[in-house]
């Protein structure tokens, strides 16, 4: 009789244990999402707050035939200035100094550079980041996925990128942070950055971003690379 009860009581603990398990797991997927616009208020904030950022980065590629994969690290600096220096390929950068942006690679024949308020490339994206942020003056249709492990995909179309741009997709995490950035080309082309090892607001001498040729190269003005 005392096994018999205590087995029965040991049942009905174990019952109880899964109704609360499934009782939380039941409220947790009813919990909605925020919507778009409170995700987009939580990236402003988190970077709005930052004079500077460091970050490991990954690239890659798809498309016109092509496949290739790069990686380095970027540097912010507020106002107006970013560096991506490259370990893979070693010697590939792109900097904005705040005036122009620079783009060069090891072993070019030439520096090209064009102003930074007429940059239209891949990565000017994040130009948004070296100013105040407002993320939803920046992306037309703005729309919210939620994502693994909590956090959120934006997507968007990039202001004044129609022609080239078909759709942004940031993944930020709860607080605002972005993680991840994916941009299909109107042909197609697609394009991926991850980011890793954040370091908001670390020391960055402001000399880091001015670019200065290599001797006997020329510097270009032209439009940047595709």
């Amino acid at each position: 009789m005392i096994g018999r009860g205590l087995r029965r009581r040991g049942g009905l603990l174990l019952a109880a244990a899964f109704f609360s398990v499934g009782l939380q797991i039941g409220l947790h997927a009813q919990q909605p999402l925020p919507s778009a616009q409170e995700v987009a208020q939580r990236v402003d904030r988190h970077y709005n707050q930052l004079h500077s950022l460091k970050a490991g980065f990954s690239e890659s590629y798809q498309g016109m035939g092509m496949r290739r994969t790069e990686s380095g690290t970027l540097l912010l600096l507020k106002p107006g200035r970013m560096k991506w220096e490259y370990s893979s390929p070693v010697g590939k950068l792109f900097v904005i100094d705040g005036k122009f942006a620079w783009f060069y690679s090891r072993g070019d024949s030439q520096v090209q550079r064009i102003p930074a308020k007429e940059l239209d490339d891949l990565r000017s994206p994040l130009r948004f980041l070296l100013g105040h942020t407002k993320l939803e003056g920046e992306l037309n249709n703005l729309r919210l996925a939620a994502a693994p492990n909590g956090r959120f995909t934006l997507t968007g179309q990039p202001k004044g990128q129609e022609k080239r741009v078909a759709r942004l997709t940031l993944t930020v995490t709860a607080d605002g942070a972005i993680i991840g950035i994916e941009i299909e080309e109107t042909d197609g082309a697609l394009t991926r950055f991850s980011f890793t090892g954040e370091q908001p607001n670390v020391p960055v001498p402001a000399g880091v971003f001015h670019f200065t040729p290599p001797a006997g190269v020329p510097v270009v003005d032209a439009l940047p690379p595709v």
